[in-house]
């Protein structure tokens, strides 16, 4: 430490340069916000941090001010109480007296700020924000009128996905946070990541909601509903119910989604170990006939969208696999139905992801065959929690259950799916046993692992050396590309996940969770790899009985029809 300040009286160590909130925080005294994030550049918007210098008796912003030698801090004083209280009330004079119906509610900071600042009664009064819905999108609800403008979405957008689609508009009193031309979200630049929903504060960015259209499929005595669940969701899923962060209860999950009426229960961790099996042998046919480099993943629909819109020149660089998501749905709808003898159009395919921009992949026409959806409706995470809530499922009661076979075994390699590089892991893993007859050493690949944001290495595949690297946060992604548009060409392959840690930090995810949290859930599927014995795609027994039976090998006719798609340039959007 490189001085002491005085804080509430007592002498206080802090670091030279660094921001008075962060020493505060630091040193145990909880300080509330509303605007600010953590390694983001502080804005003290909100004012609701300030605290009192007592050398000259004003109120500062402390996410804002950096420390200095001599100061005298009071965090509590009667004038500190008196301008936090007044500016929360301000927000709650214009804002929506909705809490009761709005799905934040017990869960919005402005309202748990209300609450530890004693607010009870309503002493001042404005006029009650009426702005318009945005429900535009197919991912994404914006309500305006319950946007109290602390910009922590605009920041995410910009500067961690880099994408922009949402900006301050007007001035002074007149400013809301809108989208060019104050068009709808649905031809804005928006990629649908839903991270600007994890960081708003209130219910100001919300999810597109399925429930009734669920509802009446499961009450529909005519249909079969089928449900798959994301790799990263059981291991997410558990915090939505009190328990600890990390805490796989995969079966716990299965039985959970059986008392809710559904009649077939997948793992989309079986396509995950598909996708691998065409992607890898995408991967070597490029690799032997001189295809396109780099290869770069397009599981993540968010990265896909945004490669339509912004770097539309790397199109032919995306892998023609569809996603897990829409691999398994296309199954379900193809043979799966034919074994059952189903009707694809009696199906109800739903799926449980921690993404929101699998709402907008899952309606889109390519996602389509003969006008039918291959999934028809998407749960986020923290909506399959409600979900069960809304049915009284007591998931603390229940005894685990398996999944359905076929369709529900999986290896280790389709878990990883749910963190970033674990696409990468998985797919080298089959790639390398391909191309050699080997399995690779001990089948981790460490350097790929972890919450940076690029990771890089080479693999030695006899003699070929393969350059691969894994990106999560589309502005990292963004960086990568600019130095392959700079003439970089050293990269085989890539694994872009839009979202930070991938899948485990989806937008579909619990709001509010840490980063311990995120890495509770990573350690956990780096566990479950570690220790089960099936650990790589290829050898999946429900998988080679799939090609057996049904699609003859990776990348026939069969699985090009069913298993693969097309992207389209989206860079004339807004003309």
């Amino acid at each position: 430490m490189d001085f002491t300040i005085e804080i509430n009286n007592e002498q206080v160590p802090v670091i030279r340069g660094e921001l008075l909130l962060d020493a505060l925080n630091r040193n145990g005294i909880k300080i509330p916000t509303l605007c600010h994030m953590k390694d983001r550049m502080p804005t003290g918007a909100c004012r609701i941090c300030v605290v009192e210098n007592k050398t000259n008796g004003k109120l500062i912003t402390s996410c804002s001010v950096p420390v200095e030698e001599g100061m005298h801090i009071d965090t509590q004083s009667s004038s500190v109480a008196e301008a936090r209280k007044t500016i929360v009330e301000l927000l709650l004079s214009n804002h929506p007296d909705d809490c009761l119906y709005c799905v934040r509610n017990k869960n919005c900071e402005l309202q748990n700020l209300a609450e530890e600042l004693h607010i009870d009664d309503r002493r001042i009064r404005g006029q009650k924000n009426d702005f318009h819905l945005d429900v535009s999108s197919t991912s994404i609800v914006r309500d305006p009128s319950k946007c109290i403008l602390c910009g922590r979405c605009v920041s995410v957008c910009e500067d961690v996905m880099g994408v922009a689609c949402i900006d301050f508009t007007y001035r002074g009193s007149k400013s809301i946070i809108g989208t060019t031309f104050g068009k709808g979200l649905n031809i804005s630049s928006c990629i649908n990541c839903g991270q600007c929903i994890m960081v708003c504060p209130t219910g100001a960015l919300t999810e597109k909601n399925h429930f009734s259209e669920i509802q009446d499929a499961l009450a529909n005595k005519k249909k079969t509903v089928i449900v798959q669940y994301a790799p990263s969701i059981t291991v997410s899923l558990a915090e939505e119910f009190g328990m600890e962060a990390g805490l796989d209860i995969n079966g716990i999950m299965n039985a959970a989604l059986r008392k809710l009426g559904f009649d077939y229960v997948f793992d989309t961790s079986f396509s995950a170990d598909l996708t691998i099996m065409e992607e890898s042998a995408e991967l070597i046919q490029r690799v032997q006939k001189g295809g396109i480099f780099p290869m770069i993943t397009s599981c993540c629909p968010g990265w896909v969208k945004y490669a339509e819109e912004f770097a539309p020149e790397f199109l032919p660089n995306l892998s023609s696999c569809k996603s897990p998501q829409q691999m398994m749905g296309a199954i379900i709808k193809s043979w799966f139905a034919e074994q059952n003898n189903l009707r694809s159009e009696d199906i109800y395919s739903v799926s449980i992801m921690p993404c929101t921009a699998k709402k907008f992949e899952a309606q889109r026409e390519e996602m389509t065959s003969k006008g039918i959806s291959d999934v028809d409706a998407v749960l986020t995470t923290r909506e399959f929690a409600r979900f069960i809530k809304l049915y009284g499922v007591d998931i603390h009661k229940l005894d685990p259950e398996i999944t359905d076979s076929p369709l529900g075994a999986r290896s280790t390699a389709g878990k990883l799916f749910g963190a970033s590089g674990g696409v990468m892991e998985a797919a080298i893993r089959t790639a390398y046993f391909k191309l050699t007859g080997k399995e690779l050493l001990k089948f981790q690949i460490k350097e790929l692992r972890g919450f940076a944001g690029r990771k890089e290495t080479i693999i030695d595949v006899d003699g070929l050396k393969l350059g691969i690297a894994v990106v999560n946060g589309i502005a990292n992604a963004k960086k990568l590309l600019d130095e392959i548009r700079e003439g970089r060409n050293d990269l085989h392959f890539i694994e872009v996940m839009a979202c930070p840690g991938g899948c485990i930090g989806g937008g579909g995810q619990r709001i509010g969770a840490s980063m311990d949290d995120l890495i509770a859930r990573m350690k956990t599927l780096h566990q479950t790899d570690a220790k089960e014995s099936i650990r790589v795609s290829h050898k999946n027994p429900e998988i080679i009985e799939l090609y057996r039976v049904f699609l003859g090998e990776p990348l026939s006719h069969t699985s090009h029809h069913l298993l693969h798609t097309h992207y389209m340039e989206r860079s004339d959007v807004l003309k």
